[in-house]
C-alpha cells in the first residue's frame, strides 16, 4: 500500500513589512511547511509504522528553495518526495485550486497511490479546495476535514470521523482508493530527529517539469489574476496603560465607565 500526501512550503511574513506590487517583499518572509500538511504526514508517517502502509511519498509544488521544507518531511519518516517546478510555473501570477489539480493530479497517475492525503487548506492562500478537487478530478472517493482517522486493511476501508460546520461530527466508512484531507489536531506531529535529518540528506527528491509529468503550459493557465494586495486598516487603535498594577488598575476602571460598562 501506498500512501501519496501533498505538502507545501508556506511564508510566514515578519510583523513590520512593505508590499511591492502584488507581493510581500522577499526580505519580510520565512518559509516553513505548511501546519495542516505536517498532520497529514504523521498520520501517513503512523499508518506506515502501525502496519498497512509500505511507502510513504511526499508532492509538492515550488521551486528548488522548498526542497529544504521538503526534507523536514521525509525526516519525520516519508519514504521519497516529487517536487514539480518549471520556468512556466515561475511566471505565473497565481496558482489556483485548478492549476494545482492539474498538477498533482499528473502525480497522482504516475504514482499510482492508493490513498492520498492533504492539508485541509493552506496557511497563506486558504483556498481550502484543493483535497477534493484532486479527488473528483482522479474519480477517487474523499473525506473532508477528517480529525480521527482508523484504516481497516483487511476491507480496504478508512473509518474516519469528520469535524463538520456548526460543531457536527460524522463518522463514516470510505473505500480506497481515496483522498482523505486532514484537519489539525488529529495527531502530535512528531520533531525531526538528528537520525531523521542525517537520513533526509540521502533520500530521493525527484524534480518533473511539466514535460514530465506530460502537462503543457495550458494546464497551468488561470481564470483568476491577482490584482492587488494592501494591508487592511485597523478599525481601532489600542491604547496602552502605563505604570504600576495600582495605576493601570485605576485606568482601566476609568475607561470602563466611560464606556458604560461598570457604574
Amino acid at each position: 500500500m501506498k500512501v501519496l500526501v501533498t505538502v507545501k512550503e508556506v511564508a510566514e511574513v515578519a510583523d513590520d513589512f512593505e508590499i511591492e506590487g502584488t507581493e510581500v517583499g522577499e526580505r519580510y518572509l520565512e518559509y516553513d511547511l505548511n501546519e495542516w500538511d505536517d498532520y497529514a504526514v504523521e498520520e501517513a508517517v503512523q499508518l506506515k509504522e502501525e502496519g498497512p502502509v509500505e511507502e510513504v511519498v511526499t508532492v509538492t509544488i515550488g521551486p528548488e528553495r522548498s526542497e529544504e521544507t521538503i526534507r523536514m518531511a521525509l525526516a519525520k519518516g516519508a519514504d521519497r518526495a516529487v517536487r514539480v517546478w518549471d520556468d512556466a510555473l515561475e511566471d505565473a501570477d497565481l496558482l489556483d485550486v485548478e492549476t494545482k489539480t492539474n498538477l498533482l493530479e499528473a502525480v497522482v497517475e504516475e504514482e499510482d497511490p492508493d490513498l492520498v492525503l492533504t492539508g485541509v487548506q493552506s496557511g497563506d492562500d486558504n483556498f481550502g479546495a484543493t483535497g477534493v478537487s484532486l479527488a473528483d478530478e482522479i474519480g477517487f472517493q474523499w473525506g473532508a476535514v477528517v480529525n480521527a482517522l482508523d484504516y481497516d486493511h483487511d476491507a480496504g476501508v478508512a473509518h474516519v470521523h469528520r469535524e463538520l460546520e456548526g460543531g457536527v461530527e460524522e463518522l463514516t466508512d470510505i473505500e480506497l482508493p481515496a483522498v482523505l484531507t486532514i484537519q489539525t489536531g488529529i495527531n502530535e506531529p512528531r520533531y525531526a530527529s538528528l537520525r531523521g535529518i542525517r537520513q533526509a540528506q540521502s533520500k530521493e527528491i525527484a524534480t518533473k517539469s511539466l514535460d514530465d509529468v506530460g502537462l503543457d503550459a495550458g494546464a497551468i493557465e488561470s481564470d483568476l489574476t491577482m490584482t492587488a494586495m494592501y494591508e487592511p486598516e485597523s478599525e481601532s487603535d489600542a491604547e496602552i496603560f502605563e505604570g504600576d498594577a495600582g495605576e493601570t488598575a485605576e485606568r482601566l476602571a476609568e475607561v470602563l465607565r466611560e464606556k458604560g460598562v461598570a457604574e
